[in-house]
């Protein structure tokens, strides 16, 4: 049976430990500000980047990986005769799904690129599901076309404790009509058809937006995959210890994961923002 290494990009938004766990390679994205770039998670973490928005009065700009350094990733394992299976931030969310595509064509059918249509922890449900396919020993294939299966099935919902940082980033459809005339606003964006939409808009303080989130868990309860739900948040702890409580009590699974958004995610939601996120069986 050949080898296979899964690889992904750093907005997948898993911890460490779930990464050595599962043997997955993660590349950094790349932030700039203050006139440097650093590589997200390797040379800044999402605490510093905050200082130093605070610092410099400007948000960071992100940009993805290029072509040629994945073509340097995939040829250090195909080197060593094994297959490299790729999944990371969705192909309407960052050029890095391009990259990807254009660095598989160099290797024939050693690589395969799977788009996740999401980001985040949506990005990191399905490389457990592909980790856990490789390890039951299904070939690189089989295992795309299952992951390519799973991902119109991640349910992925953020609340948003300040506008500031989507309306500048540009990145979520409707902010720019909701900025600066509905304030008390904490709106809720989900993932749909790949791109972040503006899914509710919950007003008042923030444990209405926790309230939402935990609604479309109740929602889909009796539809949840068992493998795991995650919680990830931008320095957001508090509310993440709240909504794991509330997850054990509304759902049974084998995990409730709580990770951390990265610099680049974190760039385009803000201080606060926290998700649940899962996938349904049907």
């Amino acid at each position: 049976m050949q080898k296979i290494k899964i690889i992904t990009d750093c907005t997948s938004d898993l911890t460490k430990d779930l990464y050595t766990k599962f043997d997955i390679d993660v590349m950094p994205l790349y932030v700039t500000i203050g006139g440097k770039t650093y590589e997200d998670g390797v040379e800044i973490t999402t605490e510093e980047l905050y200082k130093k928005i605070e610092q410099y009065k400007e948000l960071p700009k992100s940009s993805a990986v290029s072509p040629g350094i994945l073509i340097e990733k995939f040829k250090h394992y195909i080197a060593q005769g094994i297959q490299v299976l790729f999944i990371g931030i969705g192909s309407k969310l960052s050029a890095t799904y391009q990259s990807a595509m254009i660095a598989q064509d160099e290797f024939n059918k050693m690589v395969r690129v799977v788009d996740s249509n999401n980001l985040s922890s949506g990005i990191g449900l399905l490389l457990l599901k592909a980790a856990k396919f490789r390890d039951q020993g299904d070939d690189l294939e089989t295992i795309a076309q299952k992951i390519e299966k799973i991902s119109p099935m991640v349910r992925t919902q953020f609340a948003i404790n300040t506008l500031e940082y989507l309306h500048k980033g540009g990145r979520c459809s409707g902010t720019a009509r909701l900025f600066g005339t509905l304030l008390q606003i904490k709106p809720i964006i989900r993932v749909i058809d790949g791109k972040l939409e503006v899914a509710k808009k919950p007003r008042g303080k923030f444990s209405m937006a926790l309230k939402t989130l935990l609604e479309y868990l109740e929602h889909d309860k009796d539809n949840i995959d068992p493998d795991a739900v995650m919680v990830t948040h931008s320095l957001a702890s508090e509310d993440a210890k709240y909504l794991i409580e509330r997850i054990n009590e509304i759902v049974k699974v084998d995990n409730v994961f709580e990770t951390y958004a990265s610099g680049v995610i974190s760039t385009h939601c803000g201080p606060r923002t926290i998700g649940i996120l899962y996938i349904v069986k049907q």
